[in-house]
């Protein structure tokens, strides 16, 4: 399963617009997208806002972002791009 790892670089981390965003990149995706905490977390639907809020993913911490299916690949370099973005 292709994957990403991202070092969120945001001062707000994963919370509110930048997680807004993400998820709405994400549910655009025609296959599941999970997002999970560095190391050893729990995956989470990476299209639930609320699910990734949930995650409490603050600045400088890193994630994994998983994807499987045609596109894949472009879908998780968009995601990441989102992520690791201030």
């Amino acid at each position: 399963m292709p994957e990403r790892k991202v070092t969120v670089v945001a001062e707000v981390g994963l919370h509110a617009r930048p997680a807004a965003t993400f998820v709405r990149a994400a549910a655009q995706a025609p296959m599941d997208v999970t997002v999970a905490k560095v190391p050893g977390g729990e995956p989470v639907n990476g299209k639930s806002i609320l699910q990734i809020l949930a995650l409490d993913v603050r600045q400088e911490e890193t994630i994994v972002i998983k994807a499987e299916g045609k596109g894949a690949d472009e879908v998780l370099d968009e995601l990441a791009k989102i992520a690791g973005s201030p």
